[in-house]
């Protein structure tokens, strides 16, 4: 990921906490050359050091045929939005478009053990909707096990990870400002979620 030296974003917590807040992300990888993706929710754990993704792949998904040979990006990204140098003190500005976002690469395993793919299923009940671990419980076994056979699930230890901040770093704190107000009456909860991010790097704002 390019970063420029004012919006790199290091902090491991940090970007964890990002990565389970917008865990809707897309997964990257290399298929004879050609880079191939697929949009995926994914269930973000910290055990100890190792910080795991796991998710699953529809069965004829051919990309899930590639992940265990070589690293894959996956790519956490939002909230975002467009700009607009209204906002600027200087006439000689351009829009521009602040976002948050994570990068993380691993080689996946893919996890073909009947116990184990319920085990990853059910875990992402739990993160995305605990409470519908109860209709989950109650579905027949047959149903179920029928679901197991059509997904290809998988685990991904992140070996690294790169994240960026462009939050009109370079602007004053009174365009700052200007921008957070319009963001903050954006009809879309993500432009309104940079509004925060961009807030923290003023106090007072």
């Amino acid at each position: 990921m390019y970063t420029p030296n004012n919006c790199k974003f290091n902090d491991r917590g940090e970007m964890v906490s990002f990565m389970k807040r917008y865990s809707f992300a897309t997964m990257v990888t290399n298929i004879d050359g050609k880079p191939v993706a697929t949009q995926l929710p994914f269930v973000v754990e910290v055990t100890g050091e190792r910080l795991l993704l796991s998710s699953h792949f529809a069965l004829a998904n051919e990309q899930s045929g590639h992940i265990e040979q070589q690293n894959s990006l996956i790519i956490f990204s939002e909230p975002h939005a467009y700009i607009s140098p209204a906002h600027y003190d200087k006439k000689e500005s351009v829009p521009t478009w602040d976002y948050v976002a994570v990068h993380a690469y691993g080689i996946a395993k893919i996890v073909s053990e009947a116990e184990q793919k319920m085990k990853l299923l059910e875990q992402m009940i739990g993160f995305y909707e605990p409470e519908y671990h109860q209709q989950w419980s109650k579905l027949p076994d047959k149903f179920k096990h029928g679901m197991l056979k059509g997904i290809v699930a998988f685990e991904i230890e992140v070996a690294e990870l790169q994240g960026q901040k462009k939050l009109s770093q370079n602007k004053t704190a009174d365009e700052r400002r200007r921008i957070v107000e319009q963001l903050q009456q954006s009809d879309y909860g993500v432009e309104r979620d940079l509004a925060a991010y961009i807030k923290e790097l003023d106090t007072g704002l």
